[in-house]
């Protein structure tokens, strides 16, 4: 994740990491894998260094809300409060997993992190009663887009406007720089075949372009690198590299990308989370590397393990490796 600020879902095949410092630093408390939980506990720990996101949790007022094990905001801002502590000891999150479970999140089971971090930011916008604070933590990771629509048989438009939480990029079977895939994303793509797009000049489905464009962009940018291919009921996972550097600045890297009604002026943006995913598509394992608020030292994160790093750079994983940086 990065903030403008970014953060960054990603997987890896690899790891070879060393033990570095394990003297407890406020805000950086494991969390005991209980049940399959390495996917739901890296994800809070990359929610727990998003301090725009706890800032807006803390404000909720909850004195109202059931206490019936099913409202996950509630439990979230619990495990949240929990896991600020200086305690050495993992934070207690059982009360949080049970609540996902009980929200078709299942204890026990293979998870897709983008995919759970998704569901829980739309069970907060769906159970927290405060539409103000549920629309900012929603504008938090709102990346508005424009898509326009070209019929290639009568070249009529259409334009339409949606959004995002999440930037899901594909990546290819060799080498990958992430500002590559971003670039990728936003090229035009012809639909053609069973991907033919409705043209209301036509009155029938024909080959079309589709150009996405950036409208806005948000104060917390997560990236997901797209590893997982499905074919013919089978998942494989792509063992390939992704370098990626520890800022962004969006207005040079996609350029061609902005919307002519795009108007913003610092579209710059620093890496702050990293999960992993080390395995295979039927069976791997999550950790996350965060940068702490306090000190601004990264750390890494492997359940109710955590430790100190010099960098991020000293100890990701082979295949997912940062782009070397150079001062000015």
């Amino acid at each position: 994740m990065f903030r403008r600020v970014f953060s960054l879902c990603a997987s890896s095949s690899s790891s070879d990491f060393d033990v570095r410092d394990f003297r407890p630093v406020r805000g950086m408390r494991g969390l005991s894998n209980y049940r399959l939980s390495c996917c739901v506990n890296s994800l809070l720990q990359t929610l727990s260094s998003t301090w725009e996101l706890t800032e807006l949790i803390e404000r909720w007022d909850d004195a109202s809300v059931r206490e019936d094990g099913r409202n996950v905001p509630l439990e979230l801002k619990r495990v949240l409060t929990a896991m600020q502590s200086d305690s050495p000891q993992p934070a207690p999150h059982r009360d949080f997993l049970r609540c996902l479970d009980r929200n078709h999140i299942h204890l026990g089971a293979q998870h897709d992190a983008d995919e759970v971090f998704l569901f829980i930011l739309n069970l907060v916008q769906q159970q927290m009663d405060d539409s103000t604070l549920t629309l900012s933590i929603q504008n938090l990771y709102k990346i508005s887009t424009e898509t326009l629509v070209k019929c290639l048989e009568c070249s009529f438009e259409q334009t339409m406007t949606s959004f995002m939480l999440s930037l899901p990029l594909h990546v290819r079977e060799d080498d990958n720089y992430l500002e590559s895939c971003m670039s990728t994303f936003f090229e035009p793509q012809e639909l053609r075949g069973i991907n033919c797009c409705y043209c209301a000049n036509c009155g029938f489905k024909r080959p079309s372009e589709k150009v996405v464009k950036l409208l806005a962009l948000p104060p917390i940018l997560c990236v997901h690198l797209k590893r997982f291919r499905n074919s013919k009921g089978y998942t494989r996972k792509l063992d390939c590299r992704v370098s990626f550097p520890e800022t962004l600045d969006l207005s040079e890297i996609l350029t061609e990308a902005l919307s002519a009604n795009f108007a913003q002026s610092d579209c710059r943006y620093t890496l702050y989370a990293v999960v992993v995913h080390s395995g295979f598509a039927e069976c791997g394992h999550y950790t996350a590397y965060v940068r702490n608020r306090g000190n601004q030292c990264w750390y890494y994160t492997d359940d109710s393990h955590v430790q100190k790093e010099n960098s991020v750079h000293a100890h990701v994983p082979k295949r997912l490796e940062p782009a070397p940086t150079s001062a000015g």
